[in-house]
């Protein structure tokens, strides 16, 4: 008989200590390039509903308006107000936030831009007319209105 035996129960475990290295690294990578919200919205959002849409091609040629009554009713009133990024504007400053969100752009698609307007469906038509003619001074001629599918069309 012989004096050796070779081992038949070798085990292959599998190292786990640097795991949670691993895990935390990982989340710290995703919490760090993530990009959340732009603007936080300070305008009741109450979109209409419309049955013929379409999308965009290119959303990074679209910046948004959202016209509505103000979330703080008693800072900023009950009046429709126009929110552009995280300010409140006039529409006499319109022609300046179209020049500056142009500037961001290529100087090739600047005329490309398009103004996604976020209607509240309660707000009036009068600040909606004058934000149009600003905008139409302003040359921002592509304007999209921002709207909902429909209920019964969703399938």
């Amino acid at each position: 008989m012989s004096k050796f035996r070779k081992k038949s129960n070798v085990k292959q475990d599998i190292p786990t200590s640097s795991m949670p290295d691993v895990v935390f690294m990982l989340l710290f990578f995703f919490m760090v390039t993530t990009q959340l919200r732009e603007t936080s919205i300070d305008v009741m959002q109450r979109i209409p509903e419309a049955s013929q849409l379409r999308k965009l091609q290119r959303k990074s040629l679209v910046t948004n308006l959202y016209i509505g009554e103000p979330k703080k009713t008693e800072q900023f009133g009950k009046e429709p107000k126009i929110q552009a990024g995280d300010v409140f504007i006039e529409p006499k400053d319109i022609i300046l936030w179209v020049n500056r969100e142009k500037d961001k752009l290529p100087e090739n698609e600047r005329d490309q831009l398009t103004v996604s307007l976020k209607v509240d469906n309660e707000a009036k038509r009068g600040i909606i007319a004058d934000v149009e003619t600003e905008l139409r001074r302003a040359n921002a001629r592509k304007l999209l209105y921002t709207t909902l599918q429909t209920r019964d069309d969703k399938k």
